[in-house]
């Protein structure tokens, strides 16, 4: 397949929300291995370094371990954080097929807070259709959760608090 043939079957998940925490807070809690654990996975051996390894282990399916293998490609502490995310197994077929993706979160002060913007990135269709479909639904619960926990340690109201009463 060829480069053209395969940019028109990527497919990226975006969650973009603004939350009513500081960039130190999303920061920390996007970077703390006992804080990720809380709001996605626990990860073992992460640290916010570019070229650091770590993993998550999920629910293994088939020929896969469920292990998803990471690289922190990029760390601007309070800015921009960027890792590898790849996982399944070549056998497999719907949920634990092969997976070479990104994960970008993408940090922006504003006027009540912080933008996040978390792009999920490289999901090639129709082979991650299980994953990609599975994961839209996952990433915007997980942002929500990341609320929660920032909120925390941020001193403010959680995002679901602030929505519910206006």
């Amino acid at each position: 397949m060829n480069d053209a043939a395969l940019k028109c079957c990527m497919q990226d998940i975006v969650v973009d929300e603004v939350f009513p925490h500081a960039p130190e807070t999303i920061w920390k809690t996007l970077t703390s291995g006992e804080l990720i654990g809380r709001w996605l996975m626990a990860p073992t051996g992460f640290e916010p370094v570019k070229g650091k390894r770590f993993t998550f282990q999920t629910t293994p399916a088939g020929a896969w371990d469920g292990v998803i293998r990471c690289q922190v490609l990029e760390a601007m502490p309070n800015e921009r954080l960027a890792y590898a995310w790849q996982g399944g197994h070549e056998a497999n077929v719907g949920y634990g097929s092969r997976l070479d993706t990104v994960v970008t979160c993408t940090l922006s002060r504003v006027e009540n807070g912080t933008r996040l913007r978390l792009v999920h990135s490289g999901f090639v269709s129709p082979k991650n259709d299980a994953a990609f479909n599975s994961m839209s639904e996952g990433w915007k619960k997980i942002v929500q959760k990341l609320d929660t926990i920032a909120a925390e340690h941020g001193f403010s109201k959680p995002l679901r608090e602030r929505a519910s009463k206006t």
